[in-house]
């Protein structure tokens, strides 16, 4: 069977948009290859880097209204809304402390420091 006039442009333009499609893939995929040496070469840090990051982990838990914040003293708690409407602001005084938040049930973005978790109060 022979293909000829519309259908035989119609062959070239899916046979092109395949190598396309293909040649995309390929070439992602050869970036990530290319990355992988360097994500590995950055998770093996020295064992002073690694007792550095652990003196600063911040540790954040809710339970109910309540916000339990461990190694984060001097930073601020701040509390978003899904909307971006800041709802609360607390300035961490001590290494461990306790906040209410007193908002409505919902699902919110809670950030101390670099720490940022999405919450849903009941």
């Amino acid at each position: 069977m022979e293909v000829t006039g519309k259908s035989r442009i119609f062959a070239q333009n899916s046979i092109y948009a395949y190598m396309t499609k293909r040649l995309l893939i390929l070439s992602i995929a050869g970036f990530l290859t290319a990355m992988c040496p360097l994500a590995v070469a950055a998770s093996e840090m020295s064992p002073a880097t690694a007792t550095e990051q652990v003196e600063e982990q911040v540790e954040v838990s809710i339970e109910g209204q309540t916000a339990y914040v461990t190694g984060a003293q001097g930073q601020e708690l701040v509390v978003v809304s899904l909307t971006g409407r800041q709802l609360l602001k607390v300035k961490i005084e001590s290494a461990s402390q306790r906040v209410e938040l007193n908002i409505p049930k919902g699902c919110y973005i809670l950030k101390v420091g670099k720490v940022v978790r999405k919450i849903q109060i009941r």
